[in-house]
């Protein structure tokens, strides 16, 4: 991949900063306000409070409107107003139906603001962030996104129309892209044009996209053939909406926004449509850029920080450096100077981290932990740079200084159980999984990772627990069939309800047809339930779509024996084998076993 950019003029700016702003003759530009934000993967998250509770929420700039979590307003037994009639938000997996709330005290930037209204839709929360800060808020005035540096600054411009914005860096070359214009409650997304392979599409600039993504019809504008051999599978993504969508990693020849053009690169094609737009500019390219939204110019400005700009699989150019192919001087940090406080360095750490440049993480984390070493979430976060970086005994080492520090914390204590599954202690792991489930509310989005755990560490009946308390509070999300299908596992494999068990995967299927690993699960209850030729129809859909699945093989095998195929089931059960070695001693211990007439031979 490579990056080119423009040289496009840059007006004379004279930073103001005792004024925290810039200026130029008549023109002015002052801070209203600035957010710290942390980078969660690649969400960036906003500390915010909701009538005194600490939260975060995902700085969403694709989102028209704030929004809150079904869960989060159920803890807080917030009022319920409905929208105006038949109103819907339509986001990448379908359409929502949302209803409004009010929040007495909504805390923002250390500021209280009285009785603010926030929608209140599935999709909006997960296990990190309670919703999405939304354009009511980021787009009242110009808005600079400066993710490398962990902040967004709410700005206001006077008299400035002849002038670039491009106040942080004068005489660097930047890019500018013509926007649509935007008015709140109405025409709320920003969008501009780009070229991919020559043709011109619409792109949505939304740091609430984890990843850029364009859509199959642009796609097929652009000359990209989604059957050519150097396109890859690029797995499933989601967002509001229940419906899971397929994704595809394809090569392009080049990819021009403004003046930066990015040539001989990968990007993510997704089987959805967007209702303005062909492309989404998700948070892996606010990473990569500094960027300055100007409302009251109806442009874009934005100057390139180094590194990958789409964020489409682990490898980096810090995973380059590593291996020789660049040296580790030429993996890109953000420009300017050192954070001095210790959250600058945490915040700062963080946006390396989301971006995979773990050595660089670790360093700034290190800053963070010296100058506050009494604060948690420096140790939490450094654990998870060192783990990323496969250094686990460092990461056990951070977990425990963490939860030291604070020891109900949710967010250290399912990871350090994560990092002791990895490492097969499940006794001790199930001890930190007991710890959080027993510490957050009954409709925590955080729960269906608990139960998945649960899973992992062989305690079925608790995860099965997590289940019921998440499945109830979450039936218009992407993710409900995958709660779904993994409560209709953990029936199965206890042999318990095996006809919710079944009503389960029949209902996971309806939601997404075809899924292998769903159709295998549903194989293991028709075997469990004595009902073989359905167990065989299953387990066959299931490696028509994914041939080496061992359960399903072993579940086949077991059900051809179980009707008198002998021969063909053995040769099942060997290819299974042959995949998962334990799989006949696990199996047994469930009592899931072949016919006593072959058990006896």
């Amino acid at each position: 991949m490579s990056v080119r950019i423009g040289a496009a003029a840059v007006c004379g700016f004279v930073a103001a900063l005792a004024l925290g702003g810039v200026a130029q003759a008549d023109c002015k530009v002052g801070r209203i306000a600035e957010l710290p934000v942390t980078m969660r993967d690649m969400q960036p998250m906003v500390p915010v409070k909701i009538n005194g509770v600490p939260v975060q929420m995902v700085v969403d700039s694709g989102a028209f409107f704030s929004s809150l979590s079904p869960s989060i307003a159920s803890e807080q037994n917030l009022p319920k107003f409905p929208m105006p009639y038949g109103m819907t938000v339509t986001g990448v997996g379908g359409e929502t139906a949302p209803y409004l709330t009010h929040v007495k005290v909504f805390t923002l930037a250390n500021v209280d603001l009285k009785n603010r209204e926030f929608i209140v839709m599935a999709g909006s929360g997960g296990a990190d962030s309670v919703g999405l800060l939304g354009a009511n808020v980021l787009g009242i005035a110009d808005v600079e996104y400066d993710f490398a540096h962990g902040a967004v600054r709410l700005m206001e411009a006077h008299d400035c129309g002849r002038y670039a914005l491009v106040y942080w860096e004068p005489g660097k070359a930047y890019s500018t892209v013509e926007i649509e214009g935007t008015n709140v409650g109405y025409n709320t997304h920003t969008i501009g044009s780009a070229y991919v392979n020559g043709a011109r599409i619409h792109v949505q600039f939304d740091t609430g996209a984890g990843t850029s993504m364009m859509t199959r019809a642009a796609a097929k504008r652009a000359g990209i053939n989604l059957d050519d051999p150097a396109v890859k599978p690029g797995g499933a993504s989601w967002g509001i909406g229940r419906r899971m969508i397929r994704t595809w990693i394809v090569p392009v020849a080049s990819i021009k926004i403004g003046d930066e053009e990015i040539r001989n690169t990968k990007i993510r094609v997704g089987d959805f449509d967007l209702m303005e737009s062909d492309m989404l500019l998700g948070a892996d390219f606010f990473q990569s850029h500094r960027v300055y939204v100007a409302n009251s110019q109806h442009k874009l400005y934005f100057t390139y920080n180094g590194g990958p700009v789409f964020n489409l699989d682990a490898h980096t150019l810090e995973q380059d450096a590593r291996s020789g192919t660049i040296k580790e001087s030429e993996v890109a940090a953000p420009d300017g100077p050192d954070p001095t406080d210790a959250a600058g360095f945490g915040r700062r750490g963080a946006a390396l981290a989301s971006r995979r440049e773990y050595v660089k993480a670790i360093a700034d984390f290190d800053r963070a932990c010296a100058m506050d070493p009494k604060e948690p979430s420096y140790f939490y976060q450094r654990g998870m740079a060192h783990w990323q970086n496969k250094q686990p005994f460092l990461a056990m080492s951070d977990f425990d200084a963490a939860l030291k520090l604070k020891p109900g914390d949710i967010d250290t204590l399912v990871a350090r159980a994560e990092l002791k599954l990895q490492g097969n202690d499940k006794d001790s792991a199930a001890q930190d999984l007991d710890a959080a489930a027993a510490a957050v509310p009954n409709q925590a989005d955080v729960r269906l990772r608990l139960a998945q755990l649960y899973d992992a560490a062989d305690r079925l009946a608790a995860a099965i627990g997590q289940y019921d308390l998440w499945i109830p509070s979450h039936s218009d999300e992407a993710l409900l069939s995958e709660g779904l299908n993994d409560r209709c596992w953990a029936r199965t494999l206890l042999g318990r309800d095996l006809d919710q068990a079944l009503k389960d995967c029949d209902r996971a299927l309806r939601l997404r047809p075809k899924t292998a690993g769903f159709l295998d699960s549903r194989g293991l209850v028709h075997l469990r339930l004595g009902e073989f030729d359905k167990a065989v129809a299953d387990y066959d859909a299931a490696l028509a779509i994914s041939p080496k699945m061992a359960w399903s093989l072993y579940g086949r095998g077991l059900a051809k024996q179980h009707l008198g195929q002998q021969a063909e089931g053995q040769k099942d059960i060997d290819a299974a084998v042959a995949l998962q070695a334990d799989l006949p001693k696990k199996a047994k211990g469930y009592g899931i076993v072949a016919p006593a007439t072959v058990a006896a031979k």
